[in-house]
């Protein structure tokens, strides 16, 4: 049976990037929350994802979110070495700015503020974009993860140089690259399956 085109309650789409809790609308009906089963629980990894129209909807393909899933704790919540976690989520939030994400790019911001306090650079990267100037270790990660979103690809050595120069060593040149590309992917699937909406 093929999947059921949902018609979306009246809502508000915002058409700016903010750092305000936003919530999003499926395009696809998600599974229901009494519908999920105990496969279904164990690929979300964590039980409060239940209640989030997104990952329900992705729980139509078990083992893929549980493997999204993981991978995503992985590189965000891992404290082995590497990049600090506000750089982290950095990565995400300029690869999402850049790709025209405003769901991700509001949470990924707002996690970046706050590990960072640096609140008022974030809304710059928001409000001014991928070009914005942030100071040069952060420029450097930006640069790179716009660098790895564009299609085709631009990433190259010069970016790892600039990311040396900057102070991040190879494991965390590896996390700019693993954020990046996680939310290369990620944006690219969230805004192919539904919308943000202002709560």
């Amino acid at each position: 049976m093929p999947d059921r085109i949902l018609e979306p309650p009246l809502h508000t789409v915002p058409v700016a990037f903010t750092r305000a809790l936003l919530d999003w609308l499926p395009w696809l009906e998600p599974l229901a929350v009494d519908a999920l089963t105990e496969r279904h629980m164990e690929a979300l990894v964590d039980a409060a994802r239940a209640k989030s129209a997104y990952f329900r909807l992705l729980a139509r393909d078990p083992d893929a979110l549980r493997g999204r899933t993981l991978t995503d704790k992985d590189i965000f919540y891992n404290p082995d070495a590497g990049l600090p976690r506000a750089e982290r989520e950095l990565a995400a939030a300029a690869t999402s700015r850049f790709n025209g994400c405003i769901y991700c790019a509001s949470v990924h911001s707002r996690f970046s503020a706050t590990y960072s306090k640096r609140e008022d650079d974030v809304q710059r990267l928001l409000d001014e974009s991928v070009d914005a100037d942030l100071g040069e270790r952060w420029n450097a990660i930006v640069a790179a993860a716009v660098a790895l979103s564009t299609t085709p690809i631009t990433f190259g050595s010069q970016h790892v140089k600039r990311l040396r120069q900057a102070g991040l060593d190879d494991l965390a040149i590896a996390d700019v690259i693993q954020a990046t590309a996680f939310f290369n992917w990620a944006n690219r699937l969230m805004l192919s399956l539904g919308e943000p909406t202002l709560n």
